[in-house]
């Protein structure tokens, strides 16, 4: 049995467990908790105990058995009045397996904003579309494009919205604001935002990259010294696991322009 169609028989299990008490409303003493349940026979308590459990496990594994299957990172930094996303290139399914070496993971909203994903690429191409729909109505409307903070708060809220059945996305959002200063910031599945003024990172791989960024990042470092810095930290971290990598892209946006630069990494 597949691991989703797992999550729904223990879910089909708990509602039956509700529909079993015809008396059952959802009171200020309701609890998800185990030690606590809204049954007073013993044999529905322990199922609804089970159902919950299995369903909680199930759940959590079918998070990690997703980013295990892609196999993707992502990160950014900030800079001087510059800031810089980066990204690997492959894409995986069934973790060994390799699909693509080209595969984009890094989309521009706007020329001074970026997001980055890591995670199930149907869910990445989805919401793509989604962010790229709901800027542009709010250019339309608004007759401006929007800040790097308040893009990072429509991304959230869209996750959030499908948080009972979310996108198997983790998210990085860098860019520059009206007064050209960097703002990023990564998410987890259900939208909660994590922003920083040095360095995010994501994706399967995120201890080795948080080891070598803590490492080699300085504050306040120029364009050149940052497109320098987060390359390295992309393919120090990338070399240290076997199912990421094969080359990266960096993009570095500054007040003026943005640089695409590609990198060659291990391709084994």
């Amino acid at each position: 049995m597949s691991v989703m169609s797992y999550n729904g028989a223990a879910i089909i299990g708990a509602f039956k467990c509700f529909l079993m008490r015809s008396d059952f409303n959802f009171s200020p003493n309701f609890s998800l908790s185990p030690l606590r349940v809204p049954f007073d026979d013993e044999s529905r308590a322990c199922t609804y105990r089970r159902c919950c459990l299995i369903f909680i496990f199930n759940l959590s594994f079918s998070l990690l058995y997703v980013f295990m299957m892609t196999m993707m990172i992502s990160k950014a930094m900030c800079g001087n009045e510059c800031v810089a996303i980066a990204s690997d290139n492959r894409l995986g399914i069934n973790q060994q397996q390799t699909t693509a070496v080209d595969f984009q993971k890094i989309f521009q909203i706007h020329p001074k904003l970026f997001v980055a994903m890591s995670g199930l690429a149907s869910d990445m191409h989805t919401l793509k579309a989604t962010f790229e729909f709901k800027h542009k109505l709010y250019e339309l409307r608004e007759n401006r494009v929007m800040e790097p903070k308040t893009f990072a708060s429509v991304v959230s809220t869209t996750l959030y919205e499908k948080r009972f059945g979310p996108y198997y996305v983790e998210p990085v959002v860098a860019g520059l604001d009206k007064e050209n200063k960097p703002y990023i910031t990564g998410m987890d599945l259900i939208g909660a935002a994590a922003p920083t003024d040095n360095f995010v990172v994501a994706g399967n791989n995120s201890e080795s990259l948080f080891g070598v960024c803590e490492s080699m990042y300085k504050e306040n470092l120029e364009p050149e010294e940052l497109f320098e810095v987060i390359s390295q930290c992309l393919l120090s971290g990338s070399g240290r696991d076997c199912l990421s990598g094969w080359g990266g892209t960096v993009y570095l946006i500054t007040k003026d322009k943005v640089e695409v630069k590609s990198l060659k990494g291990r391709m084994d």
